[in-house]
């Protein structure tokens, strides 16, 4: 069974990593030591407060069944565990990436998302 979690990234970040078979983190990511991932459940208030307003977003699945003990659920925001990377996402484990656009409302408009 697969454990899907999500990645939101600028498409310019994104499609380099792409191109190089690997995605070693955003700014962010990299100054943490580790690359930030939500759940379904997460992700829509993830993009509300850490991209609000922010055009150009690609929403990223991964089968986080595939990255093995490099990840790990972490106490963050809230008390919730979120799904933290110790390593390199490698795009074999990547699922899909779909555009993430702003809707009227000026929130981002998500796909149906799968739960773990």
């Amino acid at each position: 069974m697969s454990q899907i979690i999500y990645k939101i990234a600028p498409e310019a970040l994104w499609r380099e990593a792409e191109k190089n078979g690997r995605f070693t983190g955003a700014p962010i990511d990299i100054a943490d030591g580790f690359i930030h991932f939500s759940t379904a459940d997460q992700a829509k208030e993830t993009a509300a407060k850490h991209f609000a307003g922010q055009m150009d977003l690609l929403l990223i699945a991964i089968d986080g069944a595939l990255l093995g003990d490099a990840l790990n659920y972490e106490v963050s925001r809230g008390g919730a565990l979120f799904p933290h990377l110790y390593g390199v996402l490698d795009m074999s484990a990547v699922l899909w990436v779909r555009p993430l656009p702003l809707g009227a409302d000026g929130a981002h408009q998500f796909p149906a998302l799968e739960a773990e």
